[in-house]
């Protein structure tokens, strides 16, 4: 291993799955942290709720535990290292914090855990009151409503990678690590809004939020086939892998661009399956309530129409019989 300007490990052995799962942790390994305090506080609360005898779903539980696990694996193993020298894995590594950390993330319904098992007095009041606040801001609005979202997964792919943008950051430590938490908070803003069941400050109806799905779906596919048919390298960060490695840029551009096209369609189809069980599950509920309502207290609409149908029929009754008067 190399470490340049101190900061990154780079390996030197050419790739394979053995070395991108071997435990082979950054100098600054940020984002395995952010999932090992994610999976920690999530566990804290959970056990808390446990602890007082309230429920709490454990597929819950276990997805949000295994969105943070994918983030300690796909970031903090060797992987890492060859997303600093290969096209196709960086590309597996953001598709991985776009599209399957953030809907892991989002099952596990983290803000309604915090709602329920942080106290409700001392410091922990001070928490809900910062939670609340900043659920109900204008900026939490701006952030998860559409029109900002699909712009940035368009920037997120074509505006990376269709400019000097990706070889300007790519190029530090610094800029490398902050596209990968820009992936992740990007793909957790696009996912909230469409399968959370946390409180949120707007909520859109199902067909809004799959027409949202069905708008960001042909953008990473269109991409990936651009990145596959380019005959010349887009990313002059990735242009020069070691010589030693046998691997031609073209190849692994192309393997980035399958990657792009074909990766990020399993968790849109999770997304969509979900939304699909909630809106018929929500139209279920409301048709047992109306059921329920007519049962108890009568239809008051479907009486008010026969009354007027009624009433249309004794007025054509009345004139048949003027004209016959």
């Amino acid at each position: 291993m190399s470490t340049p300007d101190g900061l990154a490990w780079l390996p030197d052995a050419p790739p394979s799955i053995e070395r991108f799962l071997a435990p082979d942790l950054q100098p600054y390994p940020v984002l395995p942290l952010i999932g090992l305090i994610l999976a920690v506080a999530y566990t804290t609360g959970w056990l808390r709720l446990r602890l007082t005898g309230r429920p709490w779903p454990a597929w819950r539980g276990i997805v949000f535990l295994l969105g943070c696990a994918l983030i300690v694996v796909v970031m903090g193993a060797g992987i890492e290292g060859y997303g600093h020298r290969l096209f196709s894995v960086f590309m597996f590594q953001q598709l991985t914090l776009m599209m399957a950390v953030p809907a892991l993330l989002v099952l596990g319904s983290p803000g309604t855990l915090l709602l329920r098992a942080t106290p409700h007095r001392g410091p922990g009041r001070l928490i809900l009151r910062a939670a609340l606040g900043a659920l109900r801001s204008r900026i939490a609005r701006i952030l998860l409503h559409p029109g900002f979202m699909i712009p940035l997964f368009l920037l997120a792919f074509y505006g990376l990678y269709f400019s000097d943008l990706a070889t300007d950051l790519l190029a530090s430590w610094a800029g490398h690590l902050g596209l990968e938490l820009a992936f992740l908070a990007a793909g957790i803003l696009f996912t909230v809004p469409l399968i959370s069941a946390d409180p949120l400050p707007i909520r859109q109806t199902h067909l809004g939020r799959f027409t949202d799905l069905f708008a960001e779906m042909p953008l990473h596919a269109f991409f990936g086939v651009i990145v596959m048919m380019a005959a010349t390298p887009l990313v002059p960060f990735f242009a020069d892998p070691p010589a030693d490695w046998g691997i031609d840029p073209i190849q692994d551009q192309q393997l980035a661009g399958a990657l792009a096209w074909s990766y990020g369609e399993g968790p849109a189809l999770i997304i969509a399956l979900v939304l699909l069980t909630r809106w018929f599950a929500d139209d279920t509920r409301r048709a047992t309530a109306r059921d329920r309502q007519v049962d108890a207290v009568g239809d008051a609409e479907l009486e008010a129409y026969n009354a007027y149908l009624h009433r249309l029929g004794r007025s054509d009754a009345e004139r048949r019989e003027d004209r016959t008067t």
